[in-house]
């Protein structure tokens, strides 16, 4: 399954958004997690400064938004659309989380149309809006305060939707680092055992016990072969203090 076609076929509905900054703050929010397709369901304001402004560089997708009048229109071609909201709904409809939903999301985006569908900030989406959904899809949260900012919201269903498509791949790939060998570890620690010695931090009659444990803690940090080459510099100015200009 081709992930760029599965983010293709999914869709950002907003109803009725009052503030343009809503509308530019989700813009910013999709593509930041590779969505693209935003539609805008009789918008208060738009085109608007404010929403360019808060988009930053994803004013392209408010560019090639889609405005209609109706959520009718914005979904007709749709063959899954769920309706993103945390209100309570007297009609029985099925209800999912976020993260639920973007899985379901996934099984369904590789060949057909998805929408995610949000309502305005001051109401949500009416029981009419959300009536029209096959799903009603919810981000978990504090029972006693529920209210999140449209964009916000927006910014964690698609979050989860990323993860949900790509596995949670990370964007760019770590640079590989070289390891200390064991021979690098065993200098180290002959060297750092001088220098214990040196200082008087241990008995050279009874070193044991306590450089195992040094050896327990640095093992732990699985040490990189820099790393060591640092920790081994200490050392050796340990031994060799630098003369230092007095000011």
């Amino acid at each position: 399954m081709n992930q760029s076609d599965i983010f293709n076929n999914i869709r950002v509905v907003l109803c009725q958004t009052s503030h343009p900054g809503n509308i530019g703050s989700t813009a910013r929010a999709m593509k930041t997690m590779g969505l693209s397709r935003l539609y805008l369901v009789k918008p208060k304001k738009f085109p608007d400064g404010e929403a360019k402004s808060l988009a930053v560089n994803a004013a392209d997708l408010l560019h090639t938004a889609v405005v209609t009048e109706t959520l009718d229109e914005a979904i007709a071609d749709c063959n899954f659309v769920f309706a993103v909201s945390g209100k309570e709904r007297s009609v029985s409809q099925e209800v999912m989380t976020v993260r639920e939903a973007a899985s379901k999301a996934k099984s369904i985006a590789g060949s057909q149309q998805v929408a995610l569908v949000f309502g305005n900030e001051t109401n949500g989406l009416s029981t009419i809006e959300a009536g029209k959904c096959h799903v009603l899809a919810t981000i978990p949260a504090n029972p006693e305060y529920t209210s999140l900012n449209l964009s916000q919201a927006v910014q964690i269903m698609c979050y989860e939707l990323r993860i949900a498509i790509t596995d949670g791949d990370i964007h760019y790939n770590e640079k590989p680092v070289e390891l200390a060998t064991q021979e690098d570890l065993e200098r180290f620690y002959d060297h750092l055992k001088e220098v214990l010695t040196l200082i008087g931090y241990i008995n050279p009659k009874a070193p044991k016990r306590l450089f195992e444990r040094l050896r327990r803690m640095y093992a732990r940090a699985s040490l990189e072969k820099e790393e060591v080459n640092l920790l081994r510099g200490i050392l050796t100015l340990t031994q060799k203090p630098k003369n230092h200009t007095k000011y």
